[in-house]
């Protein structure tokens, strides 16, 4: 949504204002749950439109414990999933969340009205449904900045353009002139670890005579959790003496987050009574410290052993991988040899020495996040209202990893490296117009059109030396550059660019009073891949005063992001049926190597949406009903993996993928599926004063299947397909109250979620109930105490059986609710 004025209707600015004299206003008016997307008409409320939109308000998001804004948008909007992620590379440092059973980036977020940049990170792993996603990072919006979010359950790209298949999120910035808020907030889980603590504020200003400036900000930290049990490969070291194996070995659980800052900036200026001038943006930063794979120092491959295969992958022959440092007598001399004679001899090197219990990796990155838009919009003398704006995204993820080997460099080889990062830089240009037409309709018919500008760079940027070389060793099969997260070298590291510019024309009117029709087309041309039309033709119908009826049908659209066109990754991983870690990499479709299996360069994704739907005010009880299907044709994902052959390594190699030569599989992005996802959205409220002073319940439901309609067996697995289709909860709900009496506050929370398919544990874990419960005291008018408690029973999934055979994992890394169990947490908030 533009956030264009119409004729009798007062801009925000101008409440927001008035509010200063009148807060009566800033309540009633405000915050009234009025929508600013899915319709270019101010002033429409969400059981108005003719598309399904939830309203979440800021207060619902600070009533909470937790400070990550994706868990706090789960707890409220079953249709929305993010999970831990543990050990997932990247997809660690920004998690990838899932609308309505899709990707993340299937998925438009706006600030304000405006779209929000991408985040860097590609998800490399994530459970199959967010394999190979770049979406945005929402974490980096402080809760206390929030007025509400307005989530869109259907696809609106004729509207606003790529990415909104699923749905759109339009996070809406507080806008008061003044006041403010400060909380303290600390928290634990009920094990006894990962505590964490933030301190945030709120504060709004008159922003000279006419304007005001509303800025929020967030700053804490969170300890690391531990899930773990010990690997029967490790405890059977630590009986046969090992004493320096760790235990556990490999941690599973949340990772460390320090210095974690989220800053936001919110201003508007009445120019004069035509015209404003506004603005907004947001810093962020964090430290992020995770765990990694236990690498065995009796087994590990190309570090502490050897292993020859035959043509089929079989292992025929095995022994201890030792280093002969000086090559003037041969290479045969350290042949054979066991590890505890070479760390006895001066000629033979084994990285037992470095590491006698073997070594896990830490992997993390420091993610910055910076944002600004600034307009100006108004009305022009022929009625015209417009809406001029430019924007600026940027996000940057500069890796790290330490308690490792470069194993090709031997005994020279640093433990730690910078292995290069991934930055996300994005550039918007819109000019908006819409004005009213009375053409004899029960209504003015709202006719809308503007142009959009918009420039997308990925860049790699390249790691330091040791985390990419090729060391005197690799030639004695000794694996090259950082163990577990190899570096970007010369001939990865990059830049590319893509730009597209769009056009489009929305129409919205009521035909006749009951009767509300809109219509958007777009057309978008991208310098890639050529020009794409979309169109949506939205409609709703009042039978009675308590009785409306709904439904949309549109055409969408996701263009491949130039990180997924382009990226190099090496990921290591557990396989399954191998039963030991693998290196698989990641590489552009059109490199030589992918050319050889079917790769080539990225198409768009192509989407159908319809949905079909009722909203019933029934007294004091509000219920809407929404039935969606959505197709997507072509999907962008990673492909299967596949063998290498040494020519194909040579060939990697010699394109800059220089830990080609320790790589088992690769694997490239393709447009290579189709799916359809259907389902249904039920939300339904109700107030009463005969409990206490005031009483609110509210149930969500959601049901969402998947299913994948067609895919290539060559490039898209039975495994993927699984992950797809049952990777998330099929059905998801929560049922909440809120109790105000005197001075007190008493909140609780139900929520269950159904079961999910872990592809790396091949298990089906059963569904879960979650409680959450929330009490409150207000000392005086300004100041209160909550004490809370998220997972209040401590409920955690179901254990996995496989967890010391494997890797350690005692839950299921992907469970939709987390799996640490409860958490306790205590606030103190003071407003003025």
């Amino acid at each position: 949504m533009k956030n264009h004025r119409h004729l009798g209707v007062p801009s925000l600015l101008a409440l927001a204002i008035a509010a200063t004299s009148n807060p009566l206003i800033a309540q009633e008016e405000v915050l009234e749950e009025v929508i600013t997307i899915g319709t270019r008409v101010e002033g429409r409320t969400a059981t108005d439109s003719a598309v399904p939109i939830d309203i979440v308000t800021g207060e619902d998001f600070v009533n909470q414990g937790d400070t990550d804004l994706n868990n706090l948008l789960r707890n409220m909007v079953p249709s929305y999933n993010v999970n831990n992620q543990p050990i997932s590379d990247a997809a660690s440092l920004v998690r990838p969340a899932n609308l309505r059973g899709l990707a993340p980036d299937h998925t438009l977020v706006l600030v304000n009205g405006k779209r929000r940049h991408r985040a860097a990170v590609i998800a490399w792993l994530g459970n199959g449904v967010s394999d190979g996603a770049q979406g945005p990072d929402i974490s980096q919006i402080p809760a206390i900045a929030l007025q509400q979010v307005e989530v869109l359950r259907d696809g609106a790209a004729a509207q606003y353009g790529s990415d909104a298949i699923a749905g759109v999120m339009n996070f809406k910035l507080k806008d008061s002139p003044d006041g403010g808020s400060i909380e303290v907030k600390a928290g634990e889980f009920f094990e006894g670890d990962g505590t964490q603590f933030t301190v945030s504020g709120n504060y709004g200003m008159p922003f000279t005579a006419n304007g005001f400036a509303n800025v929020s900000f967030e700053y804490g930290s969170s300890d690391a959790t531990d899930r773990s049990v010990q690997r029967n490969d490790a405890a059977a070291l630590i009986e046969a003496g090992n004493t320096a194996v760790a235990d556990p070995a490999q941690v599973w659980g949340r990772p460390e987050i320090d210095d974690d800052l989220k800053t936001v900036v919110n201003l508007g200026v009445d120019l004069d009574g035509s015209k404003e001038f506004y603005a907004f943006g947001n810093y962020g930063s964090k430290h992020v410290d995770g765990g990694f794979y236990f690498r065995n120092p009796e087994t590990r491959e190309s570090v502490f052993a050897w292993y020859e295969r035959d043509a089929n992958g079989n292992v025929i022959d095995q022994g201890p991988l030792i280093a002969d440092l000086d090559s003037s007598n041969g290479l045969n001399s350290c042949v054979g040899m066991s590890h505890a004679d070479a760390m006895a001899s001066d000629e033979c090197f084994s990285f037992q020495e470095m590491f006698p219990g073997g070594f896990t990796p830490r992997f993390g990155g420091d993610v910055t996040d910076l944002a600004g838009v600034a307009g100006v919009r108004g009305e022009t003398d022929g009625g015209w209202h417009y809406d001029i704006s430019a924007g600026l995204g940027y996000n940057d993820v500069d890796f790290f990893i330490y308690n490792t080997v470069n194993a090709s460099l031997g005994p020279q080889s640093p433990t730690s490296f910078d292995p290069g990062a991934y930055t996300q830089l994005e550039k918007n240009f819109n000019i908006d117009f819409v004005k009213g037409f009375d053409i004899g309709l029960a209504s003015d018919l709202s006719l809308a059109t503007g142009f959009e500008w918009r420039d997308e760079v990925f860049e790699i940027t390249t790691g330091d030396q040791a985390s990419y070389e090729i060391g005197p060793l690799a030639d004695q099969r000794f694996s090259a550059a950082s163990n577990g997260f190899p570096g970007f070298g010369p001939l990865a590291g990059g830049q590319w660019s893509r730009s597209n510019i769009a056009t489009y024309m929305d129409m919205e009117a009521s035909i006749l009073d009951p009767w509300l029709v809109g219509l958007a087309v777009r057309f978008e041309d991208f310098e890639d891949f050529g020009t794409t039309t979309n169109f949506k033709l939205a409609t709703s119908v009042d039978i009675s005063d308590s009785v409306m009826l709904r439904g949309a049908y549109s055409t969408g659209f996701r263009a491949p992001t130039p990180g997924q066109s382009n990226a190099f990754n090496v990921s290591t991983e557990f396989d399954i049926e191998l039963g030991e870690l693998v290196n698989n990499g990641t590489i552009p479709p059109t490199n030589a190597v992918a050319q050889l299996r079917g790769g080539e360069a990225l198409d768009p994704e192509k989407s159908t949406n319809w949905t079909v739907g009722t909203v019933l005010a029934l007294g004091p009880v509000d219920i809407t009903i929404d039935y969606f299907n959505i197709e997507v044709e072509d999907r962008i994902a990673p492909s299967q993996l596949y063998s290498l052959t040494q020519a194909e390594i040579d060939g990697l190699v010699a394109s800059g993928v220089t830990s080609a030569a320790n790589l088992q599989n690769f694997r490239f992005f393709t447009n290579d599926f189709d799916t359809t996802t259907k389902g249904f959205d039920i939300v339904a409220s109700y107030m009463t004063e005969a409990i206490g002073d005031s009483t609110s319940f509210s149930l969500a439901y959601n049901k969402t299947d998947t299913k994948v309609d067609r895919f290539t067996p060559e490039t898209v697995d039975a495994t993927r397909v699984r992950e797809l289709e049952e990777g998330l909860p099929e059905s998801r709900w929560n049922l909440s109250a809120n109790t105000l009496l005197a001075d007190w506050r008493f909140m609780a929370r139900v929520s269950y979620y159904d079961d999910w398919f872990d592809s790396e544990d091949v298990q089906v874990y059963s569904g879960e109930y979650i409680v959450d419960a929330e009490v409150g005291y207000n000392f005086g008018e300004n100041t209160s105490v909550i004490i809370g408690a998220q997972n209040l029973l401590d409920q955690t999934p179901e254990e996995n059986p496989g967890a010391a055979d494997g890797v350690g994992n005692r839950y299921s890394q992907f469970s939709p609710f987390g799996f640490d169990g409860g958490f306790y947490y205590i606030r103190t908030r003071y407003e003025f």
